[in-house]
């Protein structure tokens, strides 16, 4: 190798490591994403359970409380209604409210507030009630049935409440950002399985994501999966196996946002695939898959060379034992059986 070459090597390896030292976790960009707007906007606040002096169960706003303050930084009592109705309360008010559920299955107690209060609130009174409730969401973690839940077709079926679900670093941060600025109530789900395993450079510049747009996370015109969340991740590493053992190039989308979903980009790669697969990791039966073959079928059903099928998990609650919680959760020889199945339709 000449001295040049060597000279450039060596600059692409301090590159390679300046790179990896600047990159951040799922975690820390939703922090990040976070802390940007409390910074930018006063009337930004966050409140929930062993937020402020522990700063949360992950750790997540460690560090809150010293800079922002206990008038924004406020740890509540164990009710997540009232966390919930506070907050409502003072979006009313015009401050911007970031909720906390410690653990998203928590979210239990303030289902009444939010469906009844939140997502009607702009219908009756034309304010809206412009809130976050965020909080790690999925299993994977040995948690066992209470803590490991996946919850957005609970939601689903409401009108005027947002979801969005990321499942890389750059969208964590782009879309907590994008849900805080949102004028109406968002669901935040943050699947506590990536928090510290995906880990990408982010942009110095300020940036959102659209609520409402999904994201072609891999390209392929044999089949479409469509799915979101850690899923997005097991449907890529199917992906790549069926491209280098069957030969097949598999389309995945990720849908980033569950509600408004994104049809144009669904629908559109199904008409290019003809054959569509939905991976979600919550139980099937009302499950969101449902509705999405559903759309499917009513906008591009002459496009389809095979029936829309599912891979999800099975209709029980999530198991403790850990063999048990692996044959629950979708795993990636689950995706690719399914994927070969549709391509030899």
């Amino acid at each position: 190798m000449t001295v040049t070459g060597v000279a450039a090597a060596q600059a692409a390896g301090e590159q390679e490591t300046i790179d990896e030292k600047k990159a951040v976790t799922y975690l820390e960009a939703i922090r990040e994403g976070l802390w940007e707007e409390m910074e930018a906007d006063e009337s930004v606040f966050i409140l929930g359970e062993d937020i402020a002096r522990y700063g949360g169960a992950f750790k997540l706003t460690d560090g809150f409380l010293d800079h922002f303050g206990a008038d924004r930084v406020i740890d509540t009592p164990i009710s997540e209604a009232a966390i919930v109705g506070a907050a409502i309360g003072a979006s009313h008010r015009g401050l911007k409210p970031v909720c906390e559920m410690q653990f998203i299955d928590f979210i239990a107690p303030a289902f009444d507030m939010l469906v009844n209060f939140a997502a009607k609130s702009r219908y009756r009174t034309q304010i809206g009630a412009q809130i976050v409730v965020r909080g790690p969401c999925g299993g994977g973690g040995r948690g066992g049935p209470f803590h490991s839940q996946n919850v957005e077709s609970y939601f689903l079926n409401v009108a005027g409440i947002k979801m969005v679900a990321p499942a890389t670093a750059y969208d964590a941060k782009g879309l907590i950002k994008a849900a805080i600025r949102d004028p109406d109530p968002v669901l935040y789900f943050e699947h506590k399985f990536l928090y510290r395993r995906v880990k990408e450079v982010l942009p110095d510049e300020d940036y959102v994501v659209a609520i409402g747009s999904a994201r072609i996370a891999r390209e392929g015109g044999g089949l479409t999966i469509v799915t979101f969340g850690q899923m997005v991740h097991k449907s890529l590493e199917a992906a790549e196996k069926i491209s280098a053992e069957d030969g097949a190039e598999v389309e995945v989308i990720d849908l980033r946002s569950l509600n408004p979903m994104d049809d144009e980009t669904i629908i559109g790669s199904v008409r290019k695939t003809g054959r569509c697969l939905i991976v979600h990791e919550a139980p099937r039966t009302g499950g969101i898959a449902g509705e999405i073959t559903a759309r499917i079928n009513e906008l591009c059903f002459e496009w389809l060379d095979a029936p829309v099928r599912r891979v999800t998990g099975p209709d029980t609650p999530v198991p403790f034992s850990p063999p048990l919680e692996d044959y629950f959760l979708v795993q990636v020889d689950d995706i690719v059986k399914a994927s070969r199945w549709l391509l030899a339709y």
